[in-house]
Parts: C-alpha cells; sequence; structure tokens
C-alpha cells in the first residue's frame, strides 16, 4: 500500500464513524463517566477531555481498518509522542502516521483554534527517535483525522450524579460530527498555534479543512516543510539574537527571493568555485 492509497482508504472509512460516536439524531453516545457503584457523573465540554474520549472510542474502529487492509496499528509508547496512530503496511512495510485532532466549529462555521504538532524538535531532526514512534522520516505521509462537532448549552448540572436507570436525562455535551482525513501539510497554515506556541496552526475555515484547501495545498509539502523548519517564533529568534527572517508567507517569499539573481547571474563561478573547494578538500585528505 502506498500513500495515495492509504489516504483513500482511510477517507472512505472514516464515512461510516458517525455511526460509531453519535446517536441518529447526531447527539454524542457518551454522557458521563460510571463509578463501580453504577453512578454516573456527567462529563465536562473541556475540549482536551472530550478529545480524548473521542480517541478512545475509536480506537477499536483503527484495529479493524488495520486488519481489514493487511496493516498493523502500532499505538505511542509514551504520552504526547508522535503520531497519535502509526499504521505499517505489513507486505511493503510503509508507515503511515495518523494524529486525531478534535475541536468544535461556531455558528460561522469556524472551528476553534487546531495545531498539527511541533515544527521544531522531531520535525526538523527528521532521523531522530525522540519523542516520536518512529523518525519522522520514516512515514510516507503524515496525515491528520480530524473531528469537528457543535457544543451543546447544557442545561443539567455538572454537580449531579446520576443513577445508571437515569441516563436518558443526561444530555450530550457535543454534537453534530464531522469527520476528514487529510494530508497534515495541506490544512496547516503559515502561522503558529495560539501565543507563542511551537505548533503548527491549522486553517479555520470548516469548508477548507473538510477539503484540504490550505495556504499549502497548492504550493506543495515541500515549500510546507522548508517554510517551517526554518520559521522563528519571537522568543526563539531572541535566544539566537538575531532578527526574524520571515514571520508570513509574503516575508518568506521575500526572504528566498533574496540575492536569487545575484546568484544566478554567477552561477558558472560559483560552480567552478565548488570544484575548487572539493580539489581543495580532497588534497587535505578531507572527505
Amino acid at each position: 500500500m502506498n500513500k495515495e492509497e492509504f489516504l483513500e482508504a482511510l477517507q472512505n472509512e472514516i464515512l461510516e464513524y458517525n455511526k460509531v460516536i453519535a446517536t441518529e439524531k447526531g447527539d454524542w453516545i457518551v454522557k458521563g463517566f460510571i463509578d463501580i457503584y453504577k453512578k454516573i457523573y456527567t462529563i465536562t465540554i473541556d475540549t482536551k477531555v472530550v478529545s480524548k474520549v473521542i480517541e478512545i472510542l475509536l480506537i477499536p474502529q483503527f484495529e479493524k481498518f488495520a486488519q481489514k487492509y493487511n496493516l498493523n496499528l502500532i499505538l505511542p509508547p509514551q504520552q504526547n509522542f508522535y503520531p497519535d496512530l502509526s499504521f505499517v503496511c505489513k507486505e511493503t512495510g510503509n508507515k503511515f502516521a495518523v494524529d486525531i485532532k478534535s475541536t468544535f466549529k461556531d455558528s460561522q462555521d469556524k472551528i476553534k483554534s487546531m495545531t498539527l504538532g511541533a515544527f521544531t524538535g522531531y520535525f526538523r531532526n527528521r532521523e531522530s527517535n525522540k519523542n516520536t514512534t518512529f523518525p519522522y522520516q520514516d512515514y510516507q505521509s503524515h496525515l491528520v483525522l480530524g473531528v469537528i462537532y457543535t457544543q451543546v448549552s447544557r442545561s443539567s448540572n455538572e454537580k449531579e450524579v446520576y443513577s445508571l436507570e437515569e441516563i436518558d436525562k443526561i444530555e450530550s455535551v457535543i454534537k453534530d460530527f464531522q469527520f476528514f482525513v487529510q494530508p497534515k501539510y495541506k490544512i496547516a497554515s503559515a502561522s503558529p498555534g495560539s501565543g507563542n506556541t511551537k505548533n503548527i496552526g491549522a486553517i479555520n475555515k470548516l469548508e477548507k479543512l473538510i477539503k484540504g484547501e490550505g495556504v499549502f495545498s497548492e504550493l506543495g509539502e515541500e515549500v510546507y516543510d522548508d517554510y517551517w523548519t526554518f520559521y522563528l517564533t519571537n522568543d526563539m529568534a531572541k535566544a539566537l539574537e538575531i532578527k526574524r527572517p520571515y514571520i508570513n508567507l509574503k516575508t518568506y517569499l521575500e526572504y528566498k527571493s533574496k540575492g536569487i539573481d545575484i546568484l544566478k547571474a554567477h552561477k558558472d563561478e560559483i560552480l567552478e568555485l565548488n570544484e575548487e573547494e572539493i580539489e581543495e578538500d580532497l588534497e587535505n585528505g578531507e572527505e
């Protein structure tokens, strides 16, 4: 299985996921947490808690998907390792990284801030095993499985504890799920996530997310990789005591264009100098 086949298979698979986590009316099937005394504590609307529970609900489906397509599903060995899911093709050995990202949308179909992982660490040092199941460079593709939902204004009291017989009285905190799968670069923005974070931000329009129509979708993954590999936040630039080379795509274009005409005009001289440097290195015993 190659990366195009894997993407298509996963995009088809998620079409059935609403049936896994939502009722026919579109409400979330999760109402709360139950203890050994069969008491139910209603679930919070906190996005981190919701995201983790959604992931737990979907893990068995990902295992079924892996078995269906002759893949091994490997979960991260530790918390906060990249990615959430590693799929390895049993036939070819090809590896595919999938991160699960969930957030809510507003009435204008814009999503709350979504981040797509760090642009430092393993993203830049792609041979490293630090904080990643496999080195970043070992994956054929890096995908995001997005889960977008609507939050519900709750009338029930989170301080209340319910019995199992009262489960129908508990309102779902989220509803109306939409799933998508896209290569990470196709939904990335040219800005970090909120604040001075070292995470790549995502575009915030739902329609563009679902279709994979971010700012790098036409520019390509190589430009995305180059942009984020050398991107510096204010704090990073201050630590290095340098000026930020660029802050957005416009200034990135200006930065990459600087001196390019001069370099092109002196291409032959540069190549000649390079040959001389290679000869000198060989003479000095350097490889």
